[in-house]
């Protein structure tokens, strides 16, 4: 490709990451997004279905998660699907896939920095917003191996507020698991709609993809540590949804503006409301910490190749950390977080999440056996679900997602057309 320099004269990353490193990264970027921020949208479209649409959504992100996870251990270099687009179908698609990966999840991260100003300080949430991404971003900035340590510690906070919700809601006296039954307010248009939104909170396995050049011995550690994160996600997602829909039902959880919280006080545990508070806030700091990691990496990768300014794809002697890119995404994220609505972010990051992974599953198609090819099936299952999902969003986020992906092909046609004529 005109214009690229040659990888081998790219500053590296240090590969500190070990599986477990890994895997706590993964759910960080999972767990609290889904459960804090996806389920009452996704409830307001699926009504009683809402299980089901978890179940579809569970079942896309598995297919996503073994394509992603093969193709990675091939190519072990951060960037994730914007590699394996690049090299098994070509520059224009790993571009897209790219493209599609960086405005998404710079949406998701706005989403989440609102999230954490919304529990924390509800009458100066963008204000808290803009700090935790300043804030998050200097931690990013001082090396990975020390997000991830402080990911871990976000991570168990989060999962012992979840576990007391679940208690408290599966004991009380007020719970009805007749409301778990699928009634006739669900219809399949609002159950695909719900799986789309909710396969927001499932996208967090994809940072662990583009941390791949600061893992140790990638080949082994990302196809292990990916299903374990997708299948620890799943089960506190599962249990966390029923817990919530025996107290409340889908009406109320779609109505809900702090639904944990709300559950927690409907099942007679008022003292676990101002918990759960302080656990979503810390949820949606896990999030936060892991999204901008995972977007300043794929910024490198694509700057690496010139389509970004390549000023971004400079490693910081010292941190070993891509400190331009890490610094420019903190400056947009901030910029966005004065101002965004966090549903149509949401809307908007799982349209690009899911053109991103849909270009994942169309490369891990092109492996062969002896490459780790998954059975064809998953690829198959994989892409067809995310442009199913995709499509299914609110047409909001549908026309967006489509308009800043036809921007984004526009610029590339651009850059291409000029280089061939330099």
């Amino acid at each position: 490709m005109a214009g690229t320099a040659p990888a081998a004269r790219q500053p590296e990353l240090v590969r500190r990451l070990g599986t477990g490193d890994a895997v706590v990264i993964g759910l960080g970027s999972m767990i609290g997004a889904g459960i804090f921020a996806a389920l009452t949208p996704a409830a307001e479209a699926a009504g009683s279905g809402l299980l089901l649409s978890l179940a579809v959504a569970a079942v896309v992100a598995y297919c996503n998660a073994t394509s992603s996870a093969r193709l990675a251990a091939r190519y072990p270099a951060s960037g994730g699907t914007y590699v394996y687009g690049r090299e098994r179908l070509g520059d224009f698609w790993g571009y897209l896939a790219g493209w599609a990966f960086v405005v998404g999840k710079t949406a998701s991260c706005a989403a989440m920095a609102l999230t954490v100003g919304s529990y924390a300080w509800p009458g100066q949430a963008h204000a808290v917003a803009v700090a935790a991404v300043v804030a998050l971003t200097a931690v990013n900035y001082t090396g990975v191996q020390k997000a991830a340590w402080l990911t871990r510690a976000i991570v168990a906070v989060v999962l012992a507020v979840l576990a007391a919700v679940v208690t408290a809601c599966l004991t009380a006296g007020t719970a009805e698991s007749a409301r778990l039954d699928i009634g006739t307010d669900a219809t399949w248009s609002g159950v695909l709609q719900a799986a789309g939104l909710l396969f927001f909170a499932f996208a967090g396995y994809a940072r662990i993809a583009t941390l791949g050049e600061e893992v140790r011995d990638p080949a082994r550690t990302i196809p292990r540590a990916i299903p374990i994160a997708l299948g620890i996600t799943l089960v506190v997602y599962a249990a966390v949804a029923i817990a919530v829909l025996t107290v409340l039902g889908p009406d109320r959880l779609a109505d809900a503006t702090a639904p944990l919280a709300d559950a927690a006080t409907t099942a007679g545990a008022d003292r676990l409301a101002p918990v759960v508070r302080v656990g979503a806030a810390v949820a949606a700091l896990g999030s936060l910490l892991a999204l901008i990691l995972g977007v300043s990496r794929t910024t490198l990768a694509m700057a690496r190749d010139r389509h970004l300014p390549h000023v971004l794809a400079a490693v910081h002697p010292r941190y070993k950390v891509p400190h331009p890119a890490e610094l420019a995404v903190g400056a947009v994220v901030a910029v966005l977080a004065a101002g965004v609505d966090v549903r149509g972010a949401i809307g908007f990051s799982s349209f690009g999440v899911l053109v991103y992974y849909a270009v994942a599953n169309a490369s891990a198609w092109t492996l062969t056996p002896a490459e780790g090819r998954p059975a064809r099936i998953v690829p198959a299952v994989g892409l067809a679900g995310c442009l199913l999902l995709a499509f299914a969003l609110p047409m909001s986020s549908v026309v967006s997602g489509t308009v800043v992906l036809a921007v984004g092909a526009a610029i590339f046609g651009v850059r291409r057309r000029f280089t061939a004529n330099r």
